[in-house]
This record gives structure tokens, C-alpha cells and sequence, in this order.
């Protein structure tokens, strides 16, 4: 009679009278398992290919399938970075000689803002027209391709008509510029090495004395007989002051070319003592005004009852 083929897992089949058949050598299990005698069990895999693929079996992904994936995650990350963070311009005109030449890349920090930082003086900034301030001027029209970079941030936008100045008073301020002389910020002169070599302070467009309004700043060209910046706009609708809310952000440095990269620091005449004192002293003066006013009404009633109490009855 036939005996049955075996598993390597049964019982020996013992039988009366039958000598015990020997039990096979171990061979190991079906997953490679190394046998007593350290060969393998499985007979599937090649001399030299034991455990088949790595990373349990998978295929690595190609290079070409992947780099769609990393190119839409870096558009993602430019264009966010655009929205947020830092954004690239081009300086279209001689306004701002020599500090920044025609051609220049600027790049401007955005982040500040979204924390509710306003712009300070001197700081460089990028602003978009508050009034027609480009009226009349040629915007270039850029291409299909030109288009896309400018909207994820890497390359400035011709579209969008955007200035740059710098910020010479803030929302306080008392300004003013007579022919001959200097920029005065709350009666302190600004020394102004900035200026472009061979132009004066204001001889084109003297200006002030005026304060400068709530949510406003008012920003001149360094390259001042080539610049139409807030002395030249005065009959606008914002007289010349720069909405805080126009101001995209403040320019920190010269990326391109190479060969002009350099930052935009605050020049150290806006860091004068007494420069703030006229702001601050008109800042504090309304509190101070409230306070005096709200304590007339305590003292009237305080002094009534005691009159009151002191009458006889």
C-alpha cells in the first residue's frame, strides 16, 4: 500500500512491524529560514539573492515620477514665501541714485507687516501708488512666461505699478524743507549723506512746515531733483502722505547683481536724541488732556460734599 506524501509537519506514520523511517534533516521554513547545516530552505531564490527585493519587496520610486511632486512642493513654497515672507522688485527708475540704480533687484520683507510693524524713518519701502502718482507712466508687458514667475515671486512684477522711497517722517511728525536748507524733522536737521552727489535738500520743491497725519508717511527720493515723491503730489487726495496700508514692505537689501549686493541699513541721522521727542510729547499730550478732563467732574462732586457736610442744619 501506498504511503502518503508528507509535509515536513506530520507525525511519522508508525505502523506494527514496521521499522521507523527516519525523520528528513531540517531544512528550515519557506521564508529562508537558514537550515542546521546553514544552508537555505527555499529553493526559489538565487544563489546570492536570499530575501528577496529590499524595503519588503517595493520599488523604489523613479527620479522622473517623483520630480512632478518636487516641483509643484517648490512652486508651493515660492509662492507662499512671495505671499508672506520676501519678495523680489526691480528698480525701474534713477529716484533713488545712487543708494539704488535703474535695474537693480531689491528684495522686501512682507513678514514684519502681518505683525503690525509700521514703516520708521529712513527705512527704504516699497509702496503700491496711493494717488496716480504714475499716471502717464509705460508699463512693459511682459510675457506668458514673465507673468508666471512674478506671480510665485521669482521675478519682480512689471504689472503691478509700485514705488519706492524713503521714509523721511512718520504719523506725529512735524516737517519741513524751506529753499537752501535741510530737511527738518521736529525742528532737528536731518544730515543726509544718502543724497545723490550734487543735488540740494529741497531747492526744486520746498515744502512745510506740516504735521504729518494718523496711518500716513511721508517719503522722498534720495536722488531729490529726479524724484517726484510726496513734495510734488501735495494737491492729491492724500496731500502728498503715503497711506500705511499702500506700504507692501520695507526693502533689507540689494540681491542682484551681484557685484551691488549690499544691505539697506537705517542711516544713522534718524537715530539723533530729541529726533522723537515732539512726536512722543503729541502722542502722550491727548491722554494726559483726557485724564485732566475726566478728573474736573470728581473734584466739583468731592468739593460738594464736603460744603455739603460742613452747613449747618
Amino acid at each position: 500500500m501506498a504511503v502518503g506524501a508528507r509535509s515536513g509537519h506530520e507525525q511519522p506514520d508508525d505502523r506494527p512491524g514496521r521499522p521507523a523511517e527516519p525523520s528528513p534533516p531540517a531544512t528550515g521554513d519557506l521564508d529562508g529560514e537558514p537550515s542546521k547545516d546553514g544552508s537555505s530552505g527555499s529553493f526559489d531564490d538565487p544563489p546570492g539573492d536570499v530575501g528577496g527585493d529590499d524595503h519588503g519587496g517595493k520599488k523604489q520610486r523613479s527620479f522622473w515620477k517623483e520630480l512632478p511632486l518636487l516641483v509643484g512642493i517648490a512652486l508651493i513654497l515660492a509662492l507662499l514665501i512671495k505671499t508672506f515672507l520676501v519678495q523680489a522688485f526691480s528698480i525701474p527708475s534713477d529716484s533713488m541714485q545712487n543708494t539704488l540704480q535703474r535695474g537693480d533687484r531689491v528684495l522686501v520683507d512682507k513678514l514684519t507687516p502681518w505683525f503690525g510693524s509700521e514703516p520708521e524713518r529712513g527705512e527704504v519701502v516699497v509702496f503700491h501708488d496711493p494717488g496716480n502718482w504714475l499716471d502717464g507712466e509705460a508699463t512693459p508687458e511682459p510675457n506668458v512666461l514673465q507673468k508666471f514667475l512674478s506671480f510665485i515671486g521669482l521675478m519682480p512684477s512689471a504689472e503691478e505699478k509700485d514705488l519706492i522711497k524713503r521714509t523721511i517722517a512718520i504719523e506725529g511728525d512735524t516737517i519741513e524743507c524751506r529753499k537752501g536748507g535741510p530737511v527738518k524733522v521736529n525742528g532737528k536737521v536731518l544730515d543726509e549723506p544718502y543724497i545723490y552727489p550734487g543735488n540740494t535738500a529741497c531747492d526744486d520743491q520746498p515744502f512745510g512746515p506740516f504735521k504729518v497725519p494718523k496711518d500716513r508717511i511721508w517719503v522722498m527720493g534720495d536722488h531729490r531733483q529726479n524724484s517726484k515723491d510726496s513734495r510734488y503730489h501735495m494737491e492729491d487726495v492724500n496731500e502728498g502722505f503715503v497711506p500705511v496700508d499702500k506700504v507692501v514692505g520695507r526693502a533689507v537689501v540689494v540681491a542682484w547683481p551681484v557685484n551691488r549686493w549690499a544691505t539697506l541699513p537705517v542711516p544713522s541721522t534718524f537715530d539723533q536724541s530729541g529726533l522723537n521727542a515732539a512726536a512722543s510729547v503729541a502722542v502722550s499730550s491727548a491722554p494726559l488732556a483726557m485724564g485732566a478732563l475726566g478728573a474736573v467732574p470728581i473734584v466739583l462732586w468731592r468739593r460738594k460734599r464736603l460744603t455739603a457736610g460742613s452747613t449747618p442744619r
